[in-house]
């Protein structure tokens, strides 16, 4: 459904550029945020999700997919913006708010000061990102609890996904990533990811194409060496030499294979046996193990 089939259209996509490129572009997000929804099983008729607005481009391509697919039939829950502000110098407090007046969208704004949090208890020299994230999550979890939310709906694409995957594999010594959907550690919240399968690069172009007033996170963005930073740039290197790489590892992340792996926990490696040798057994002949 394009927007010149509608009588009347939501604020949020009012302005959208009319070129073919572009409804290409917003057709493919919506398709994949979609695929990633049902895929994943996030839909709870008529429940409340609280969305989380950074100012960033992955949060506003989510905010405007999901009203698109409410706007469709296609999403039943009712939709709940919300931005933490955590209190970092400069932080430009008014421009979210007057953008999600501006559209008509249902938001909460809640001031929390965890920026001082972390820069007392962080050493120097040591990367903000997991104290952060730790006090941010915090926040909106009580945050959706207070307004009734089911689900705490997060802007991570398929990029961050692939970048934690390598992250957690160089420096954490596991397989492991982002899933695109999970319950909290108290079991009262889902957390999901609609843009699990959308890339950062289709993010970065409708954010851009649709004009939003981006906020830059300068607190973790002022220091360099970051691990995600040093990954970022070898998966673009990786792409560069071989484009679409980046979604055939994605691809990877869907099609694992325990008995392929090195992890008895997850494949019982003890109780494999061979179909010979349970005839072997039946026998009460001693197999031979080649």
């Amino acid at each position: 459904m394009l927007d010149e089939d509608l009588d009347d259209i939501h604020p949020l996509f009012h302005g959208a550029p009319s070129t073919a490129s572009f409804k290409k572009l917003r057709k493919r997000i919506v398709r994949h945020t979609r695929e990633a929804i049902e895929q994943y099983g996030m839909i709870e008729r008529d429940a409340r999700w609280l969305v989380c607005l950074s100012g960033g481009k992955d949060s506003y391509t989510l905010l405007a997919v999901l009203y698109e697919l409410k706007w469709r039939g296609l999403l039943p829950v009712d939709l709940l913006a919300c931005n933490l502000d955590q209190g970092q110098p400069n932080f430009p407090a008014t421009v979210l708010p007057a953008f999600l007046e501006k559209m008509g969208v249902p938001h909460r704004i809640e001031y929390q000061d965890t920026y001082s949090i972390v820069k007392d208890k962080v050493p120097a020299g040591r990367t903000y990102c997991a104290l952060c994230s730790r006090l941010r999550r915090g926040n909106l979890y009580r945050i959706a609890r207070e307004e009734g939310c089911s689900a705490v709906v997060l802007g991570h694409h398929r990029d961050d996904i692939l970048e934690t995957f390598f992250m957690n594999l160089f420096h954490g010594g596991r397989l492991a990533t982002m899933p695109p959907k999970l319950v909290n550690e108290d079991k009262d919240l889902f957390v999901y990811r609609p843009l699990a399968h959308v890339a950062e690069e289709d993010c970065e172009k409708f954010a851009k194409a649709m004009n939003y007033p981006i906020i830059p996170c300068d607190l973790c963005g002022s220091q360099d060496g970051l691990q995600r930073q040093q990954v970022k740039q070898i998966l673009d290197q990786w792409e560069k030499n071989s484009p679409g790489r980046r979604q055939v590892m994605f691809r990877a992340l869907t099609n694992i294979r325990p008995s392929h792996m090195l992890d008895p926990k997850i494949f019982d490696f003890l109780g494999l046996e061979r179909d010979s040798l349970k005839l072997d057994e039946k026998n009460e002949n001693i197999p031979i193990l080649r």
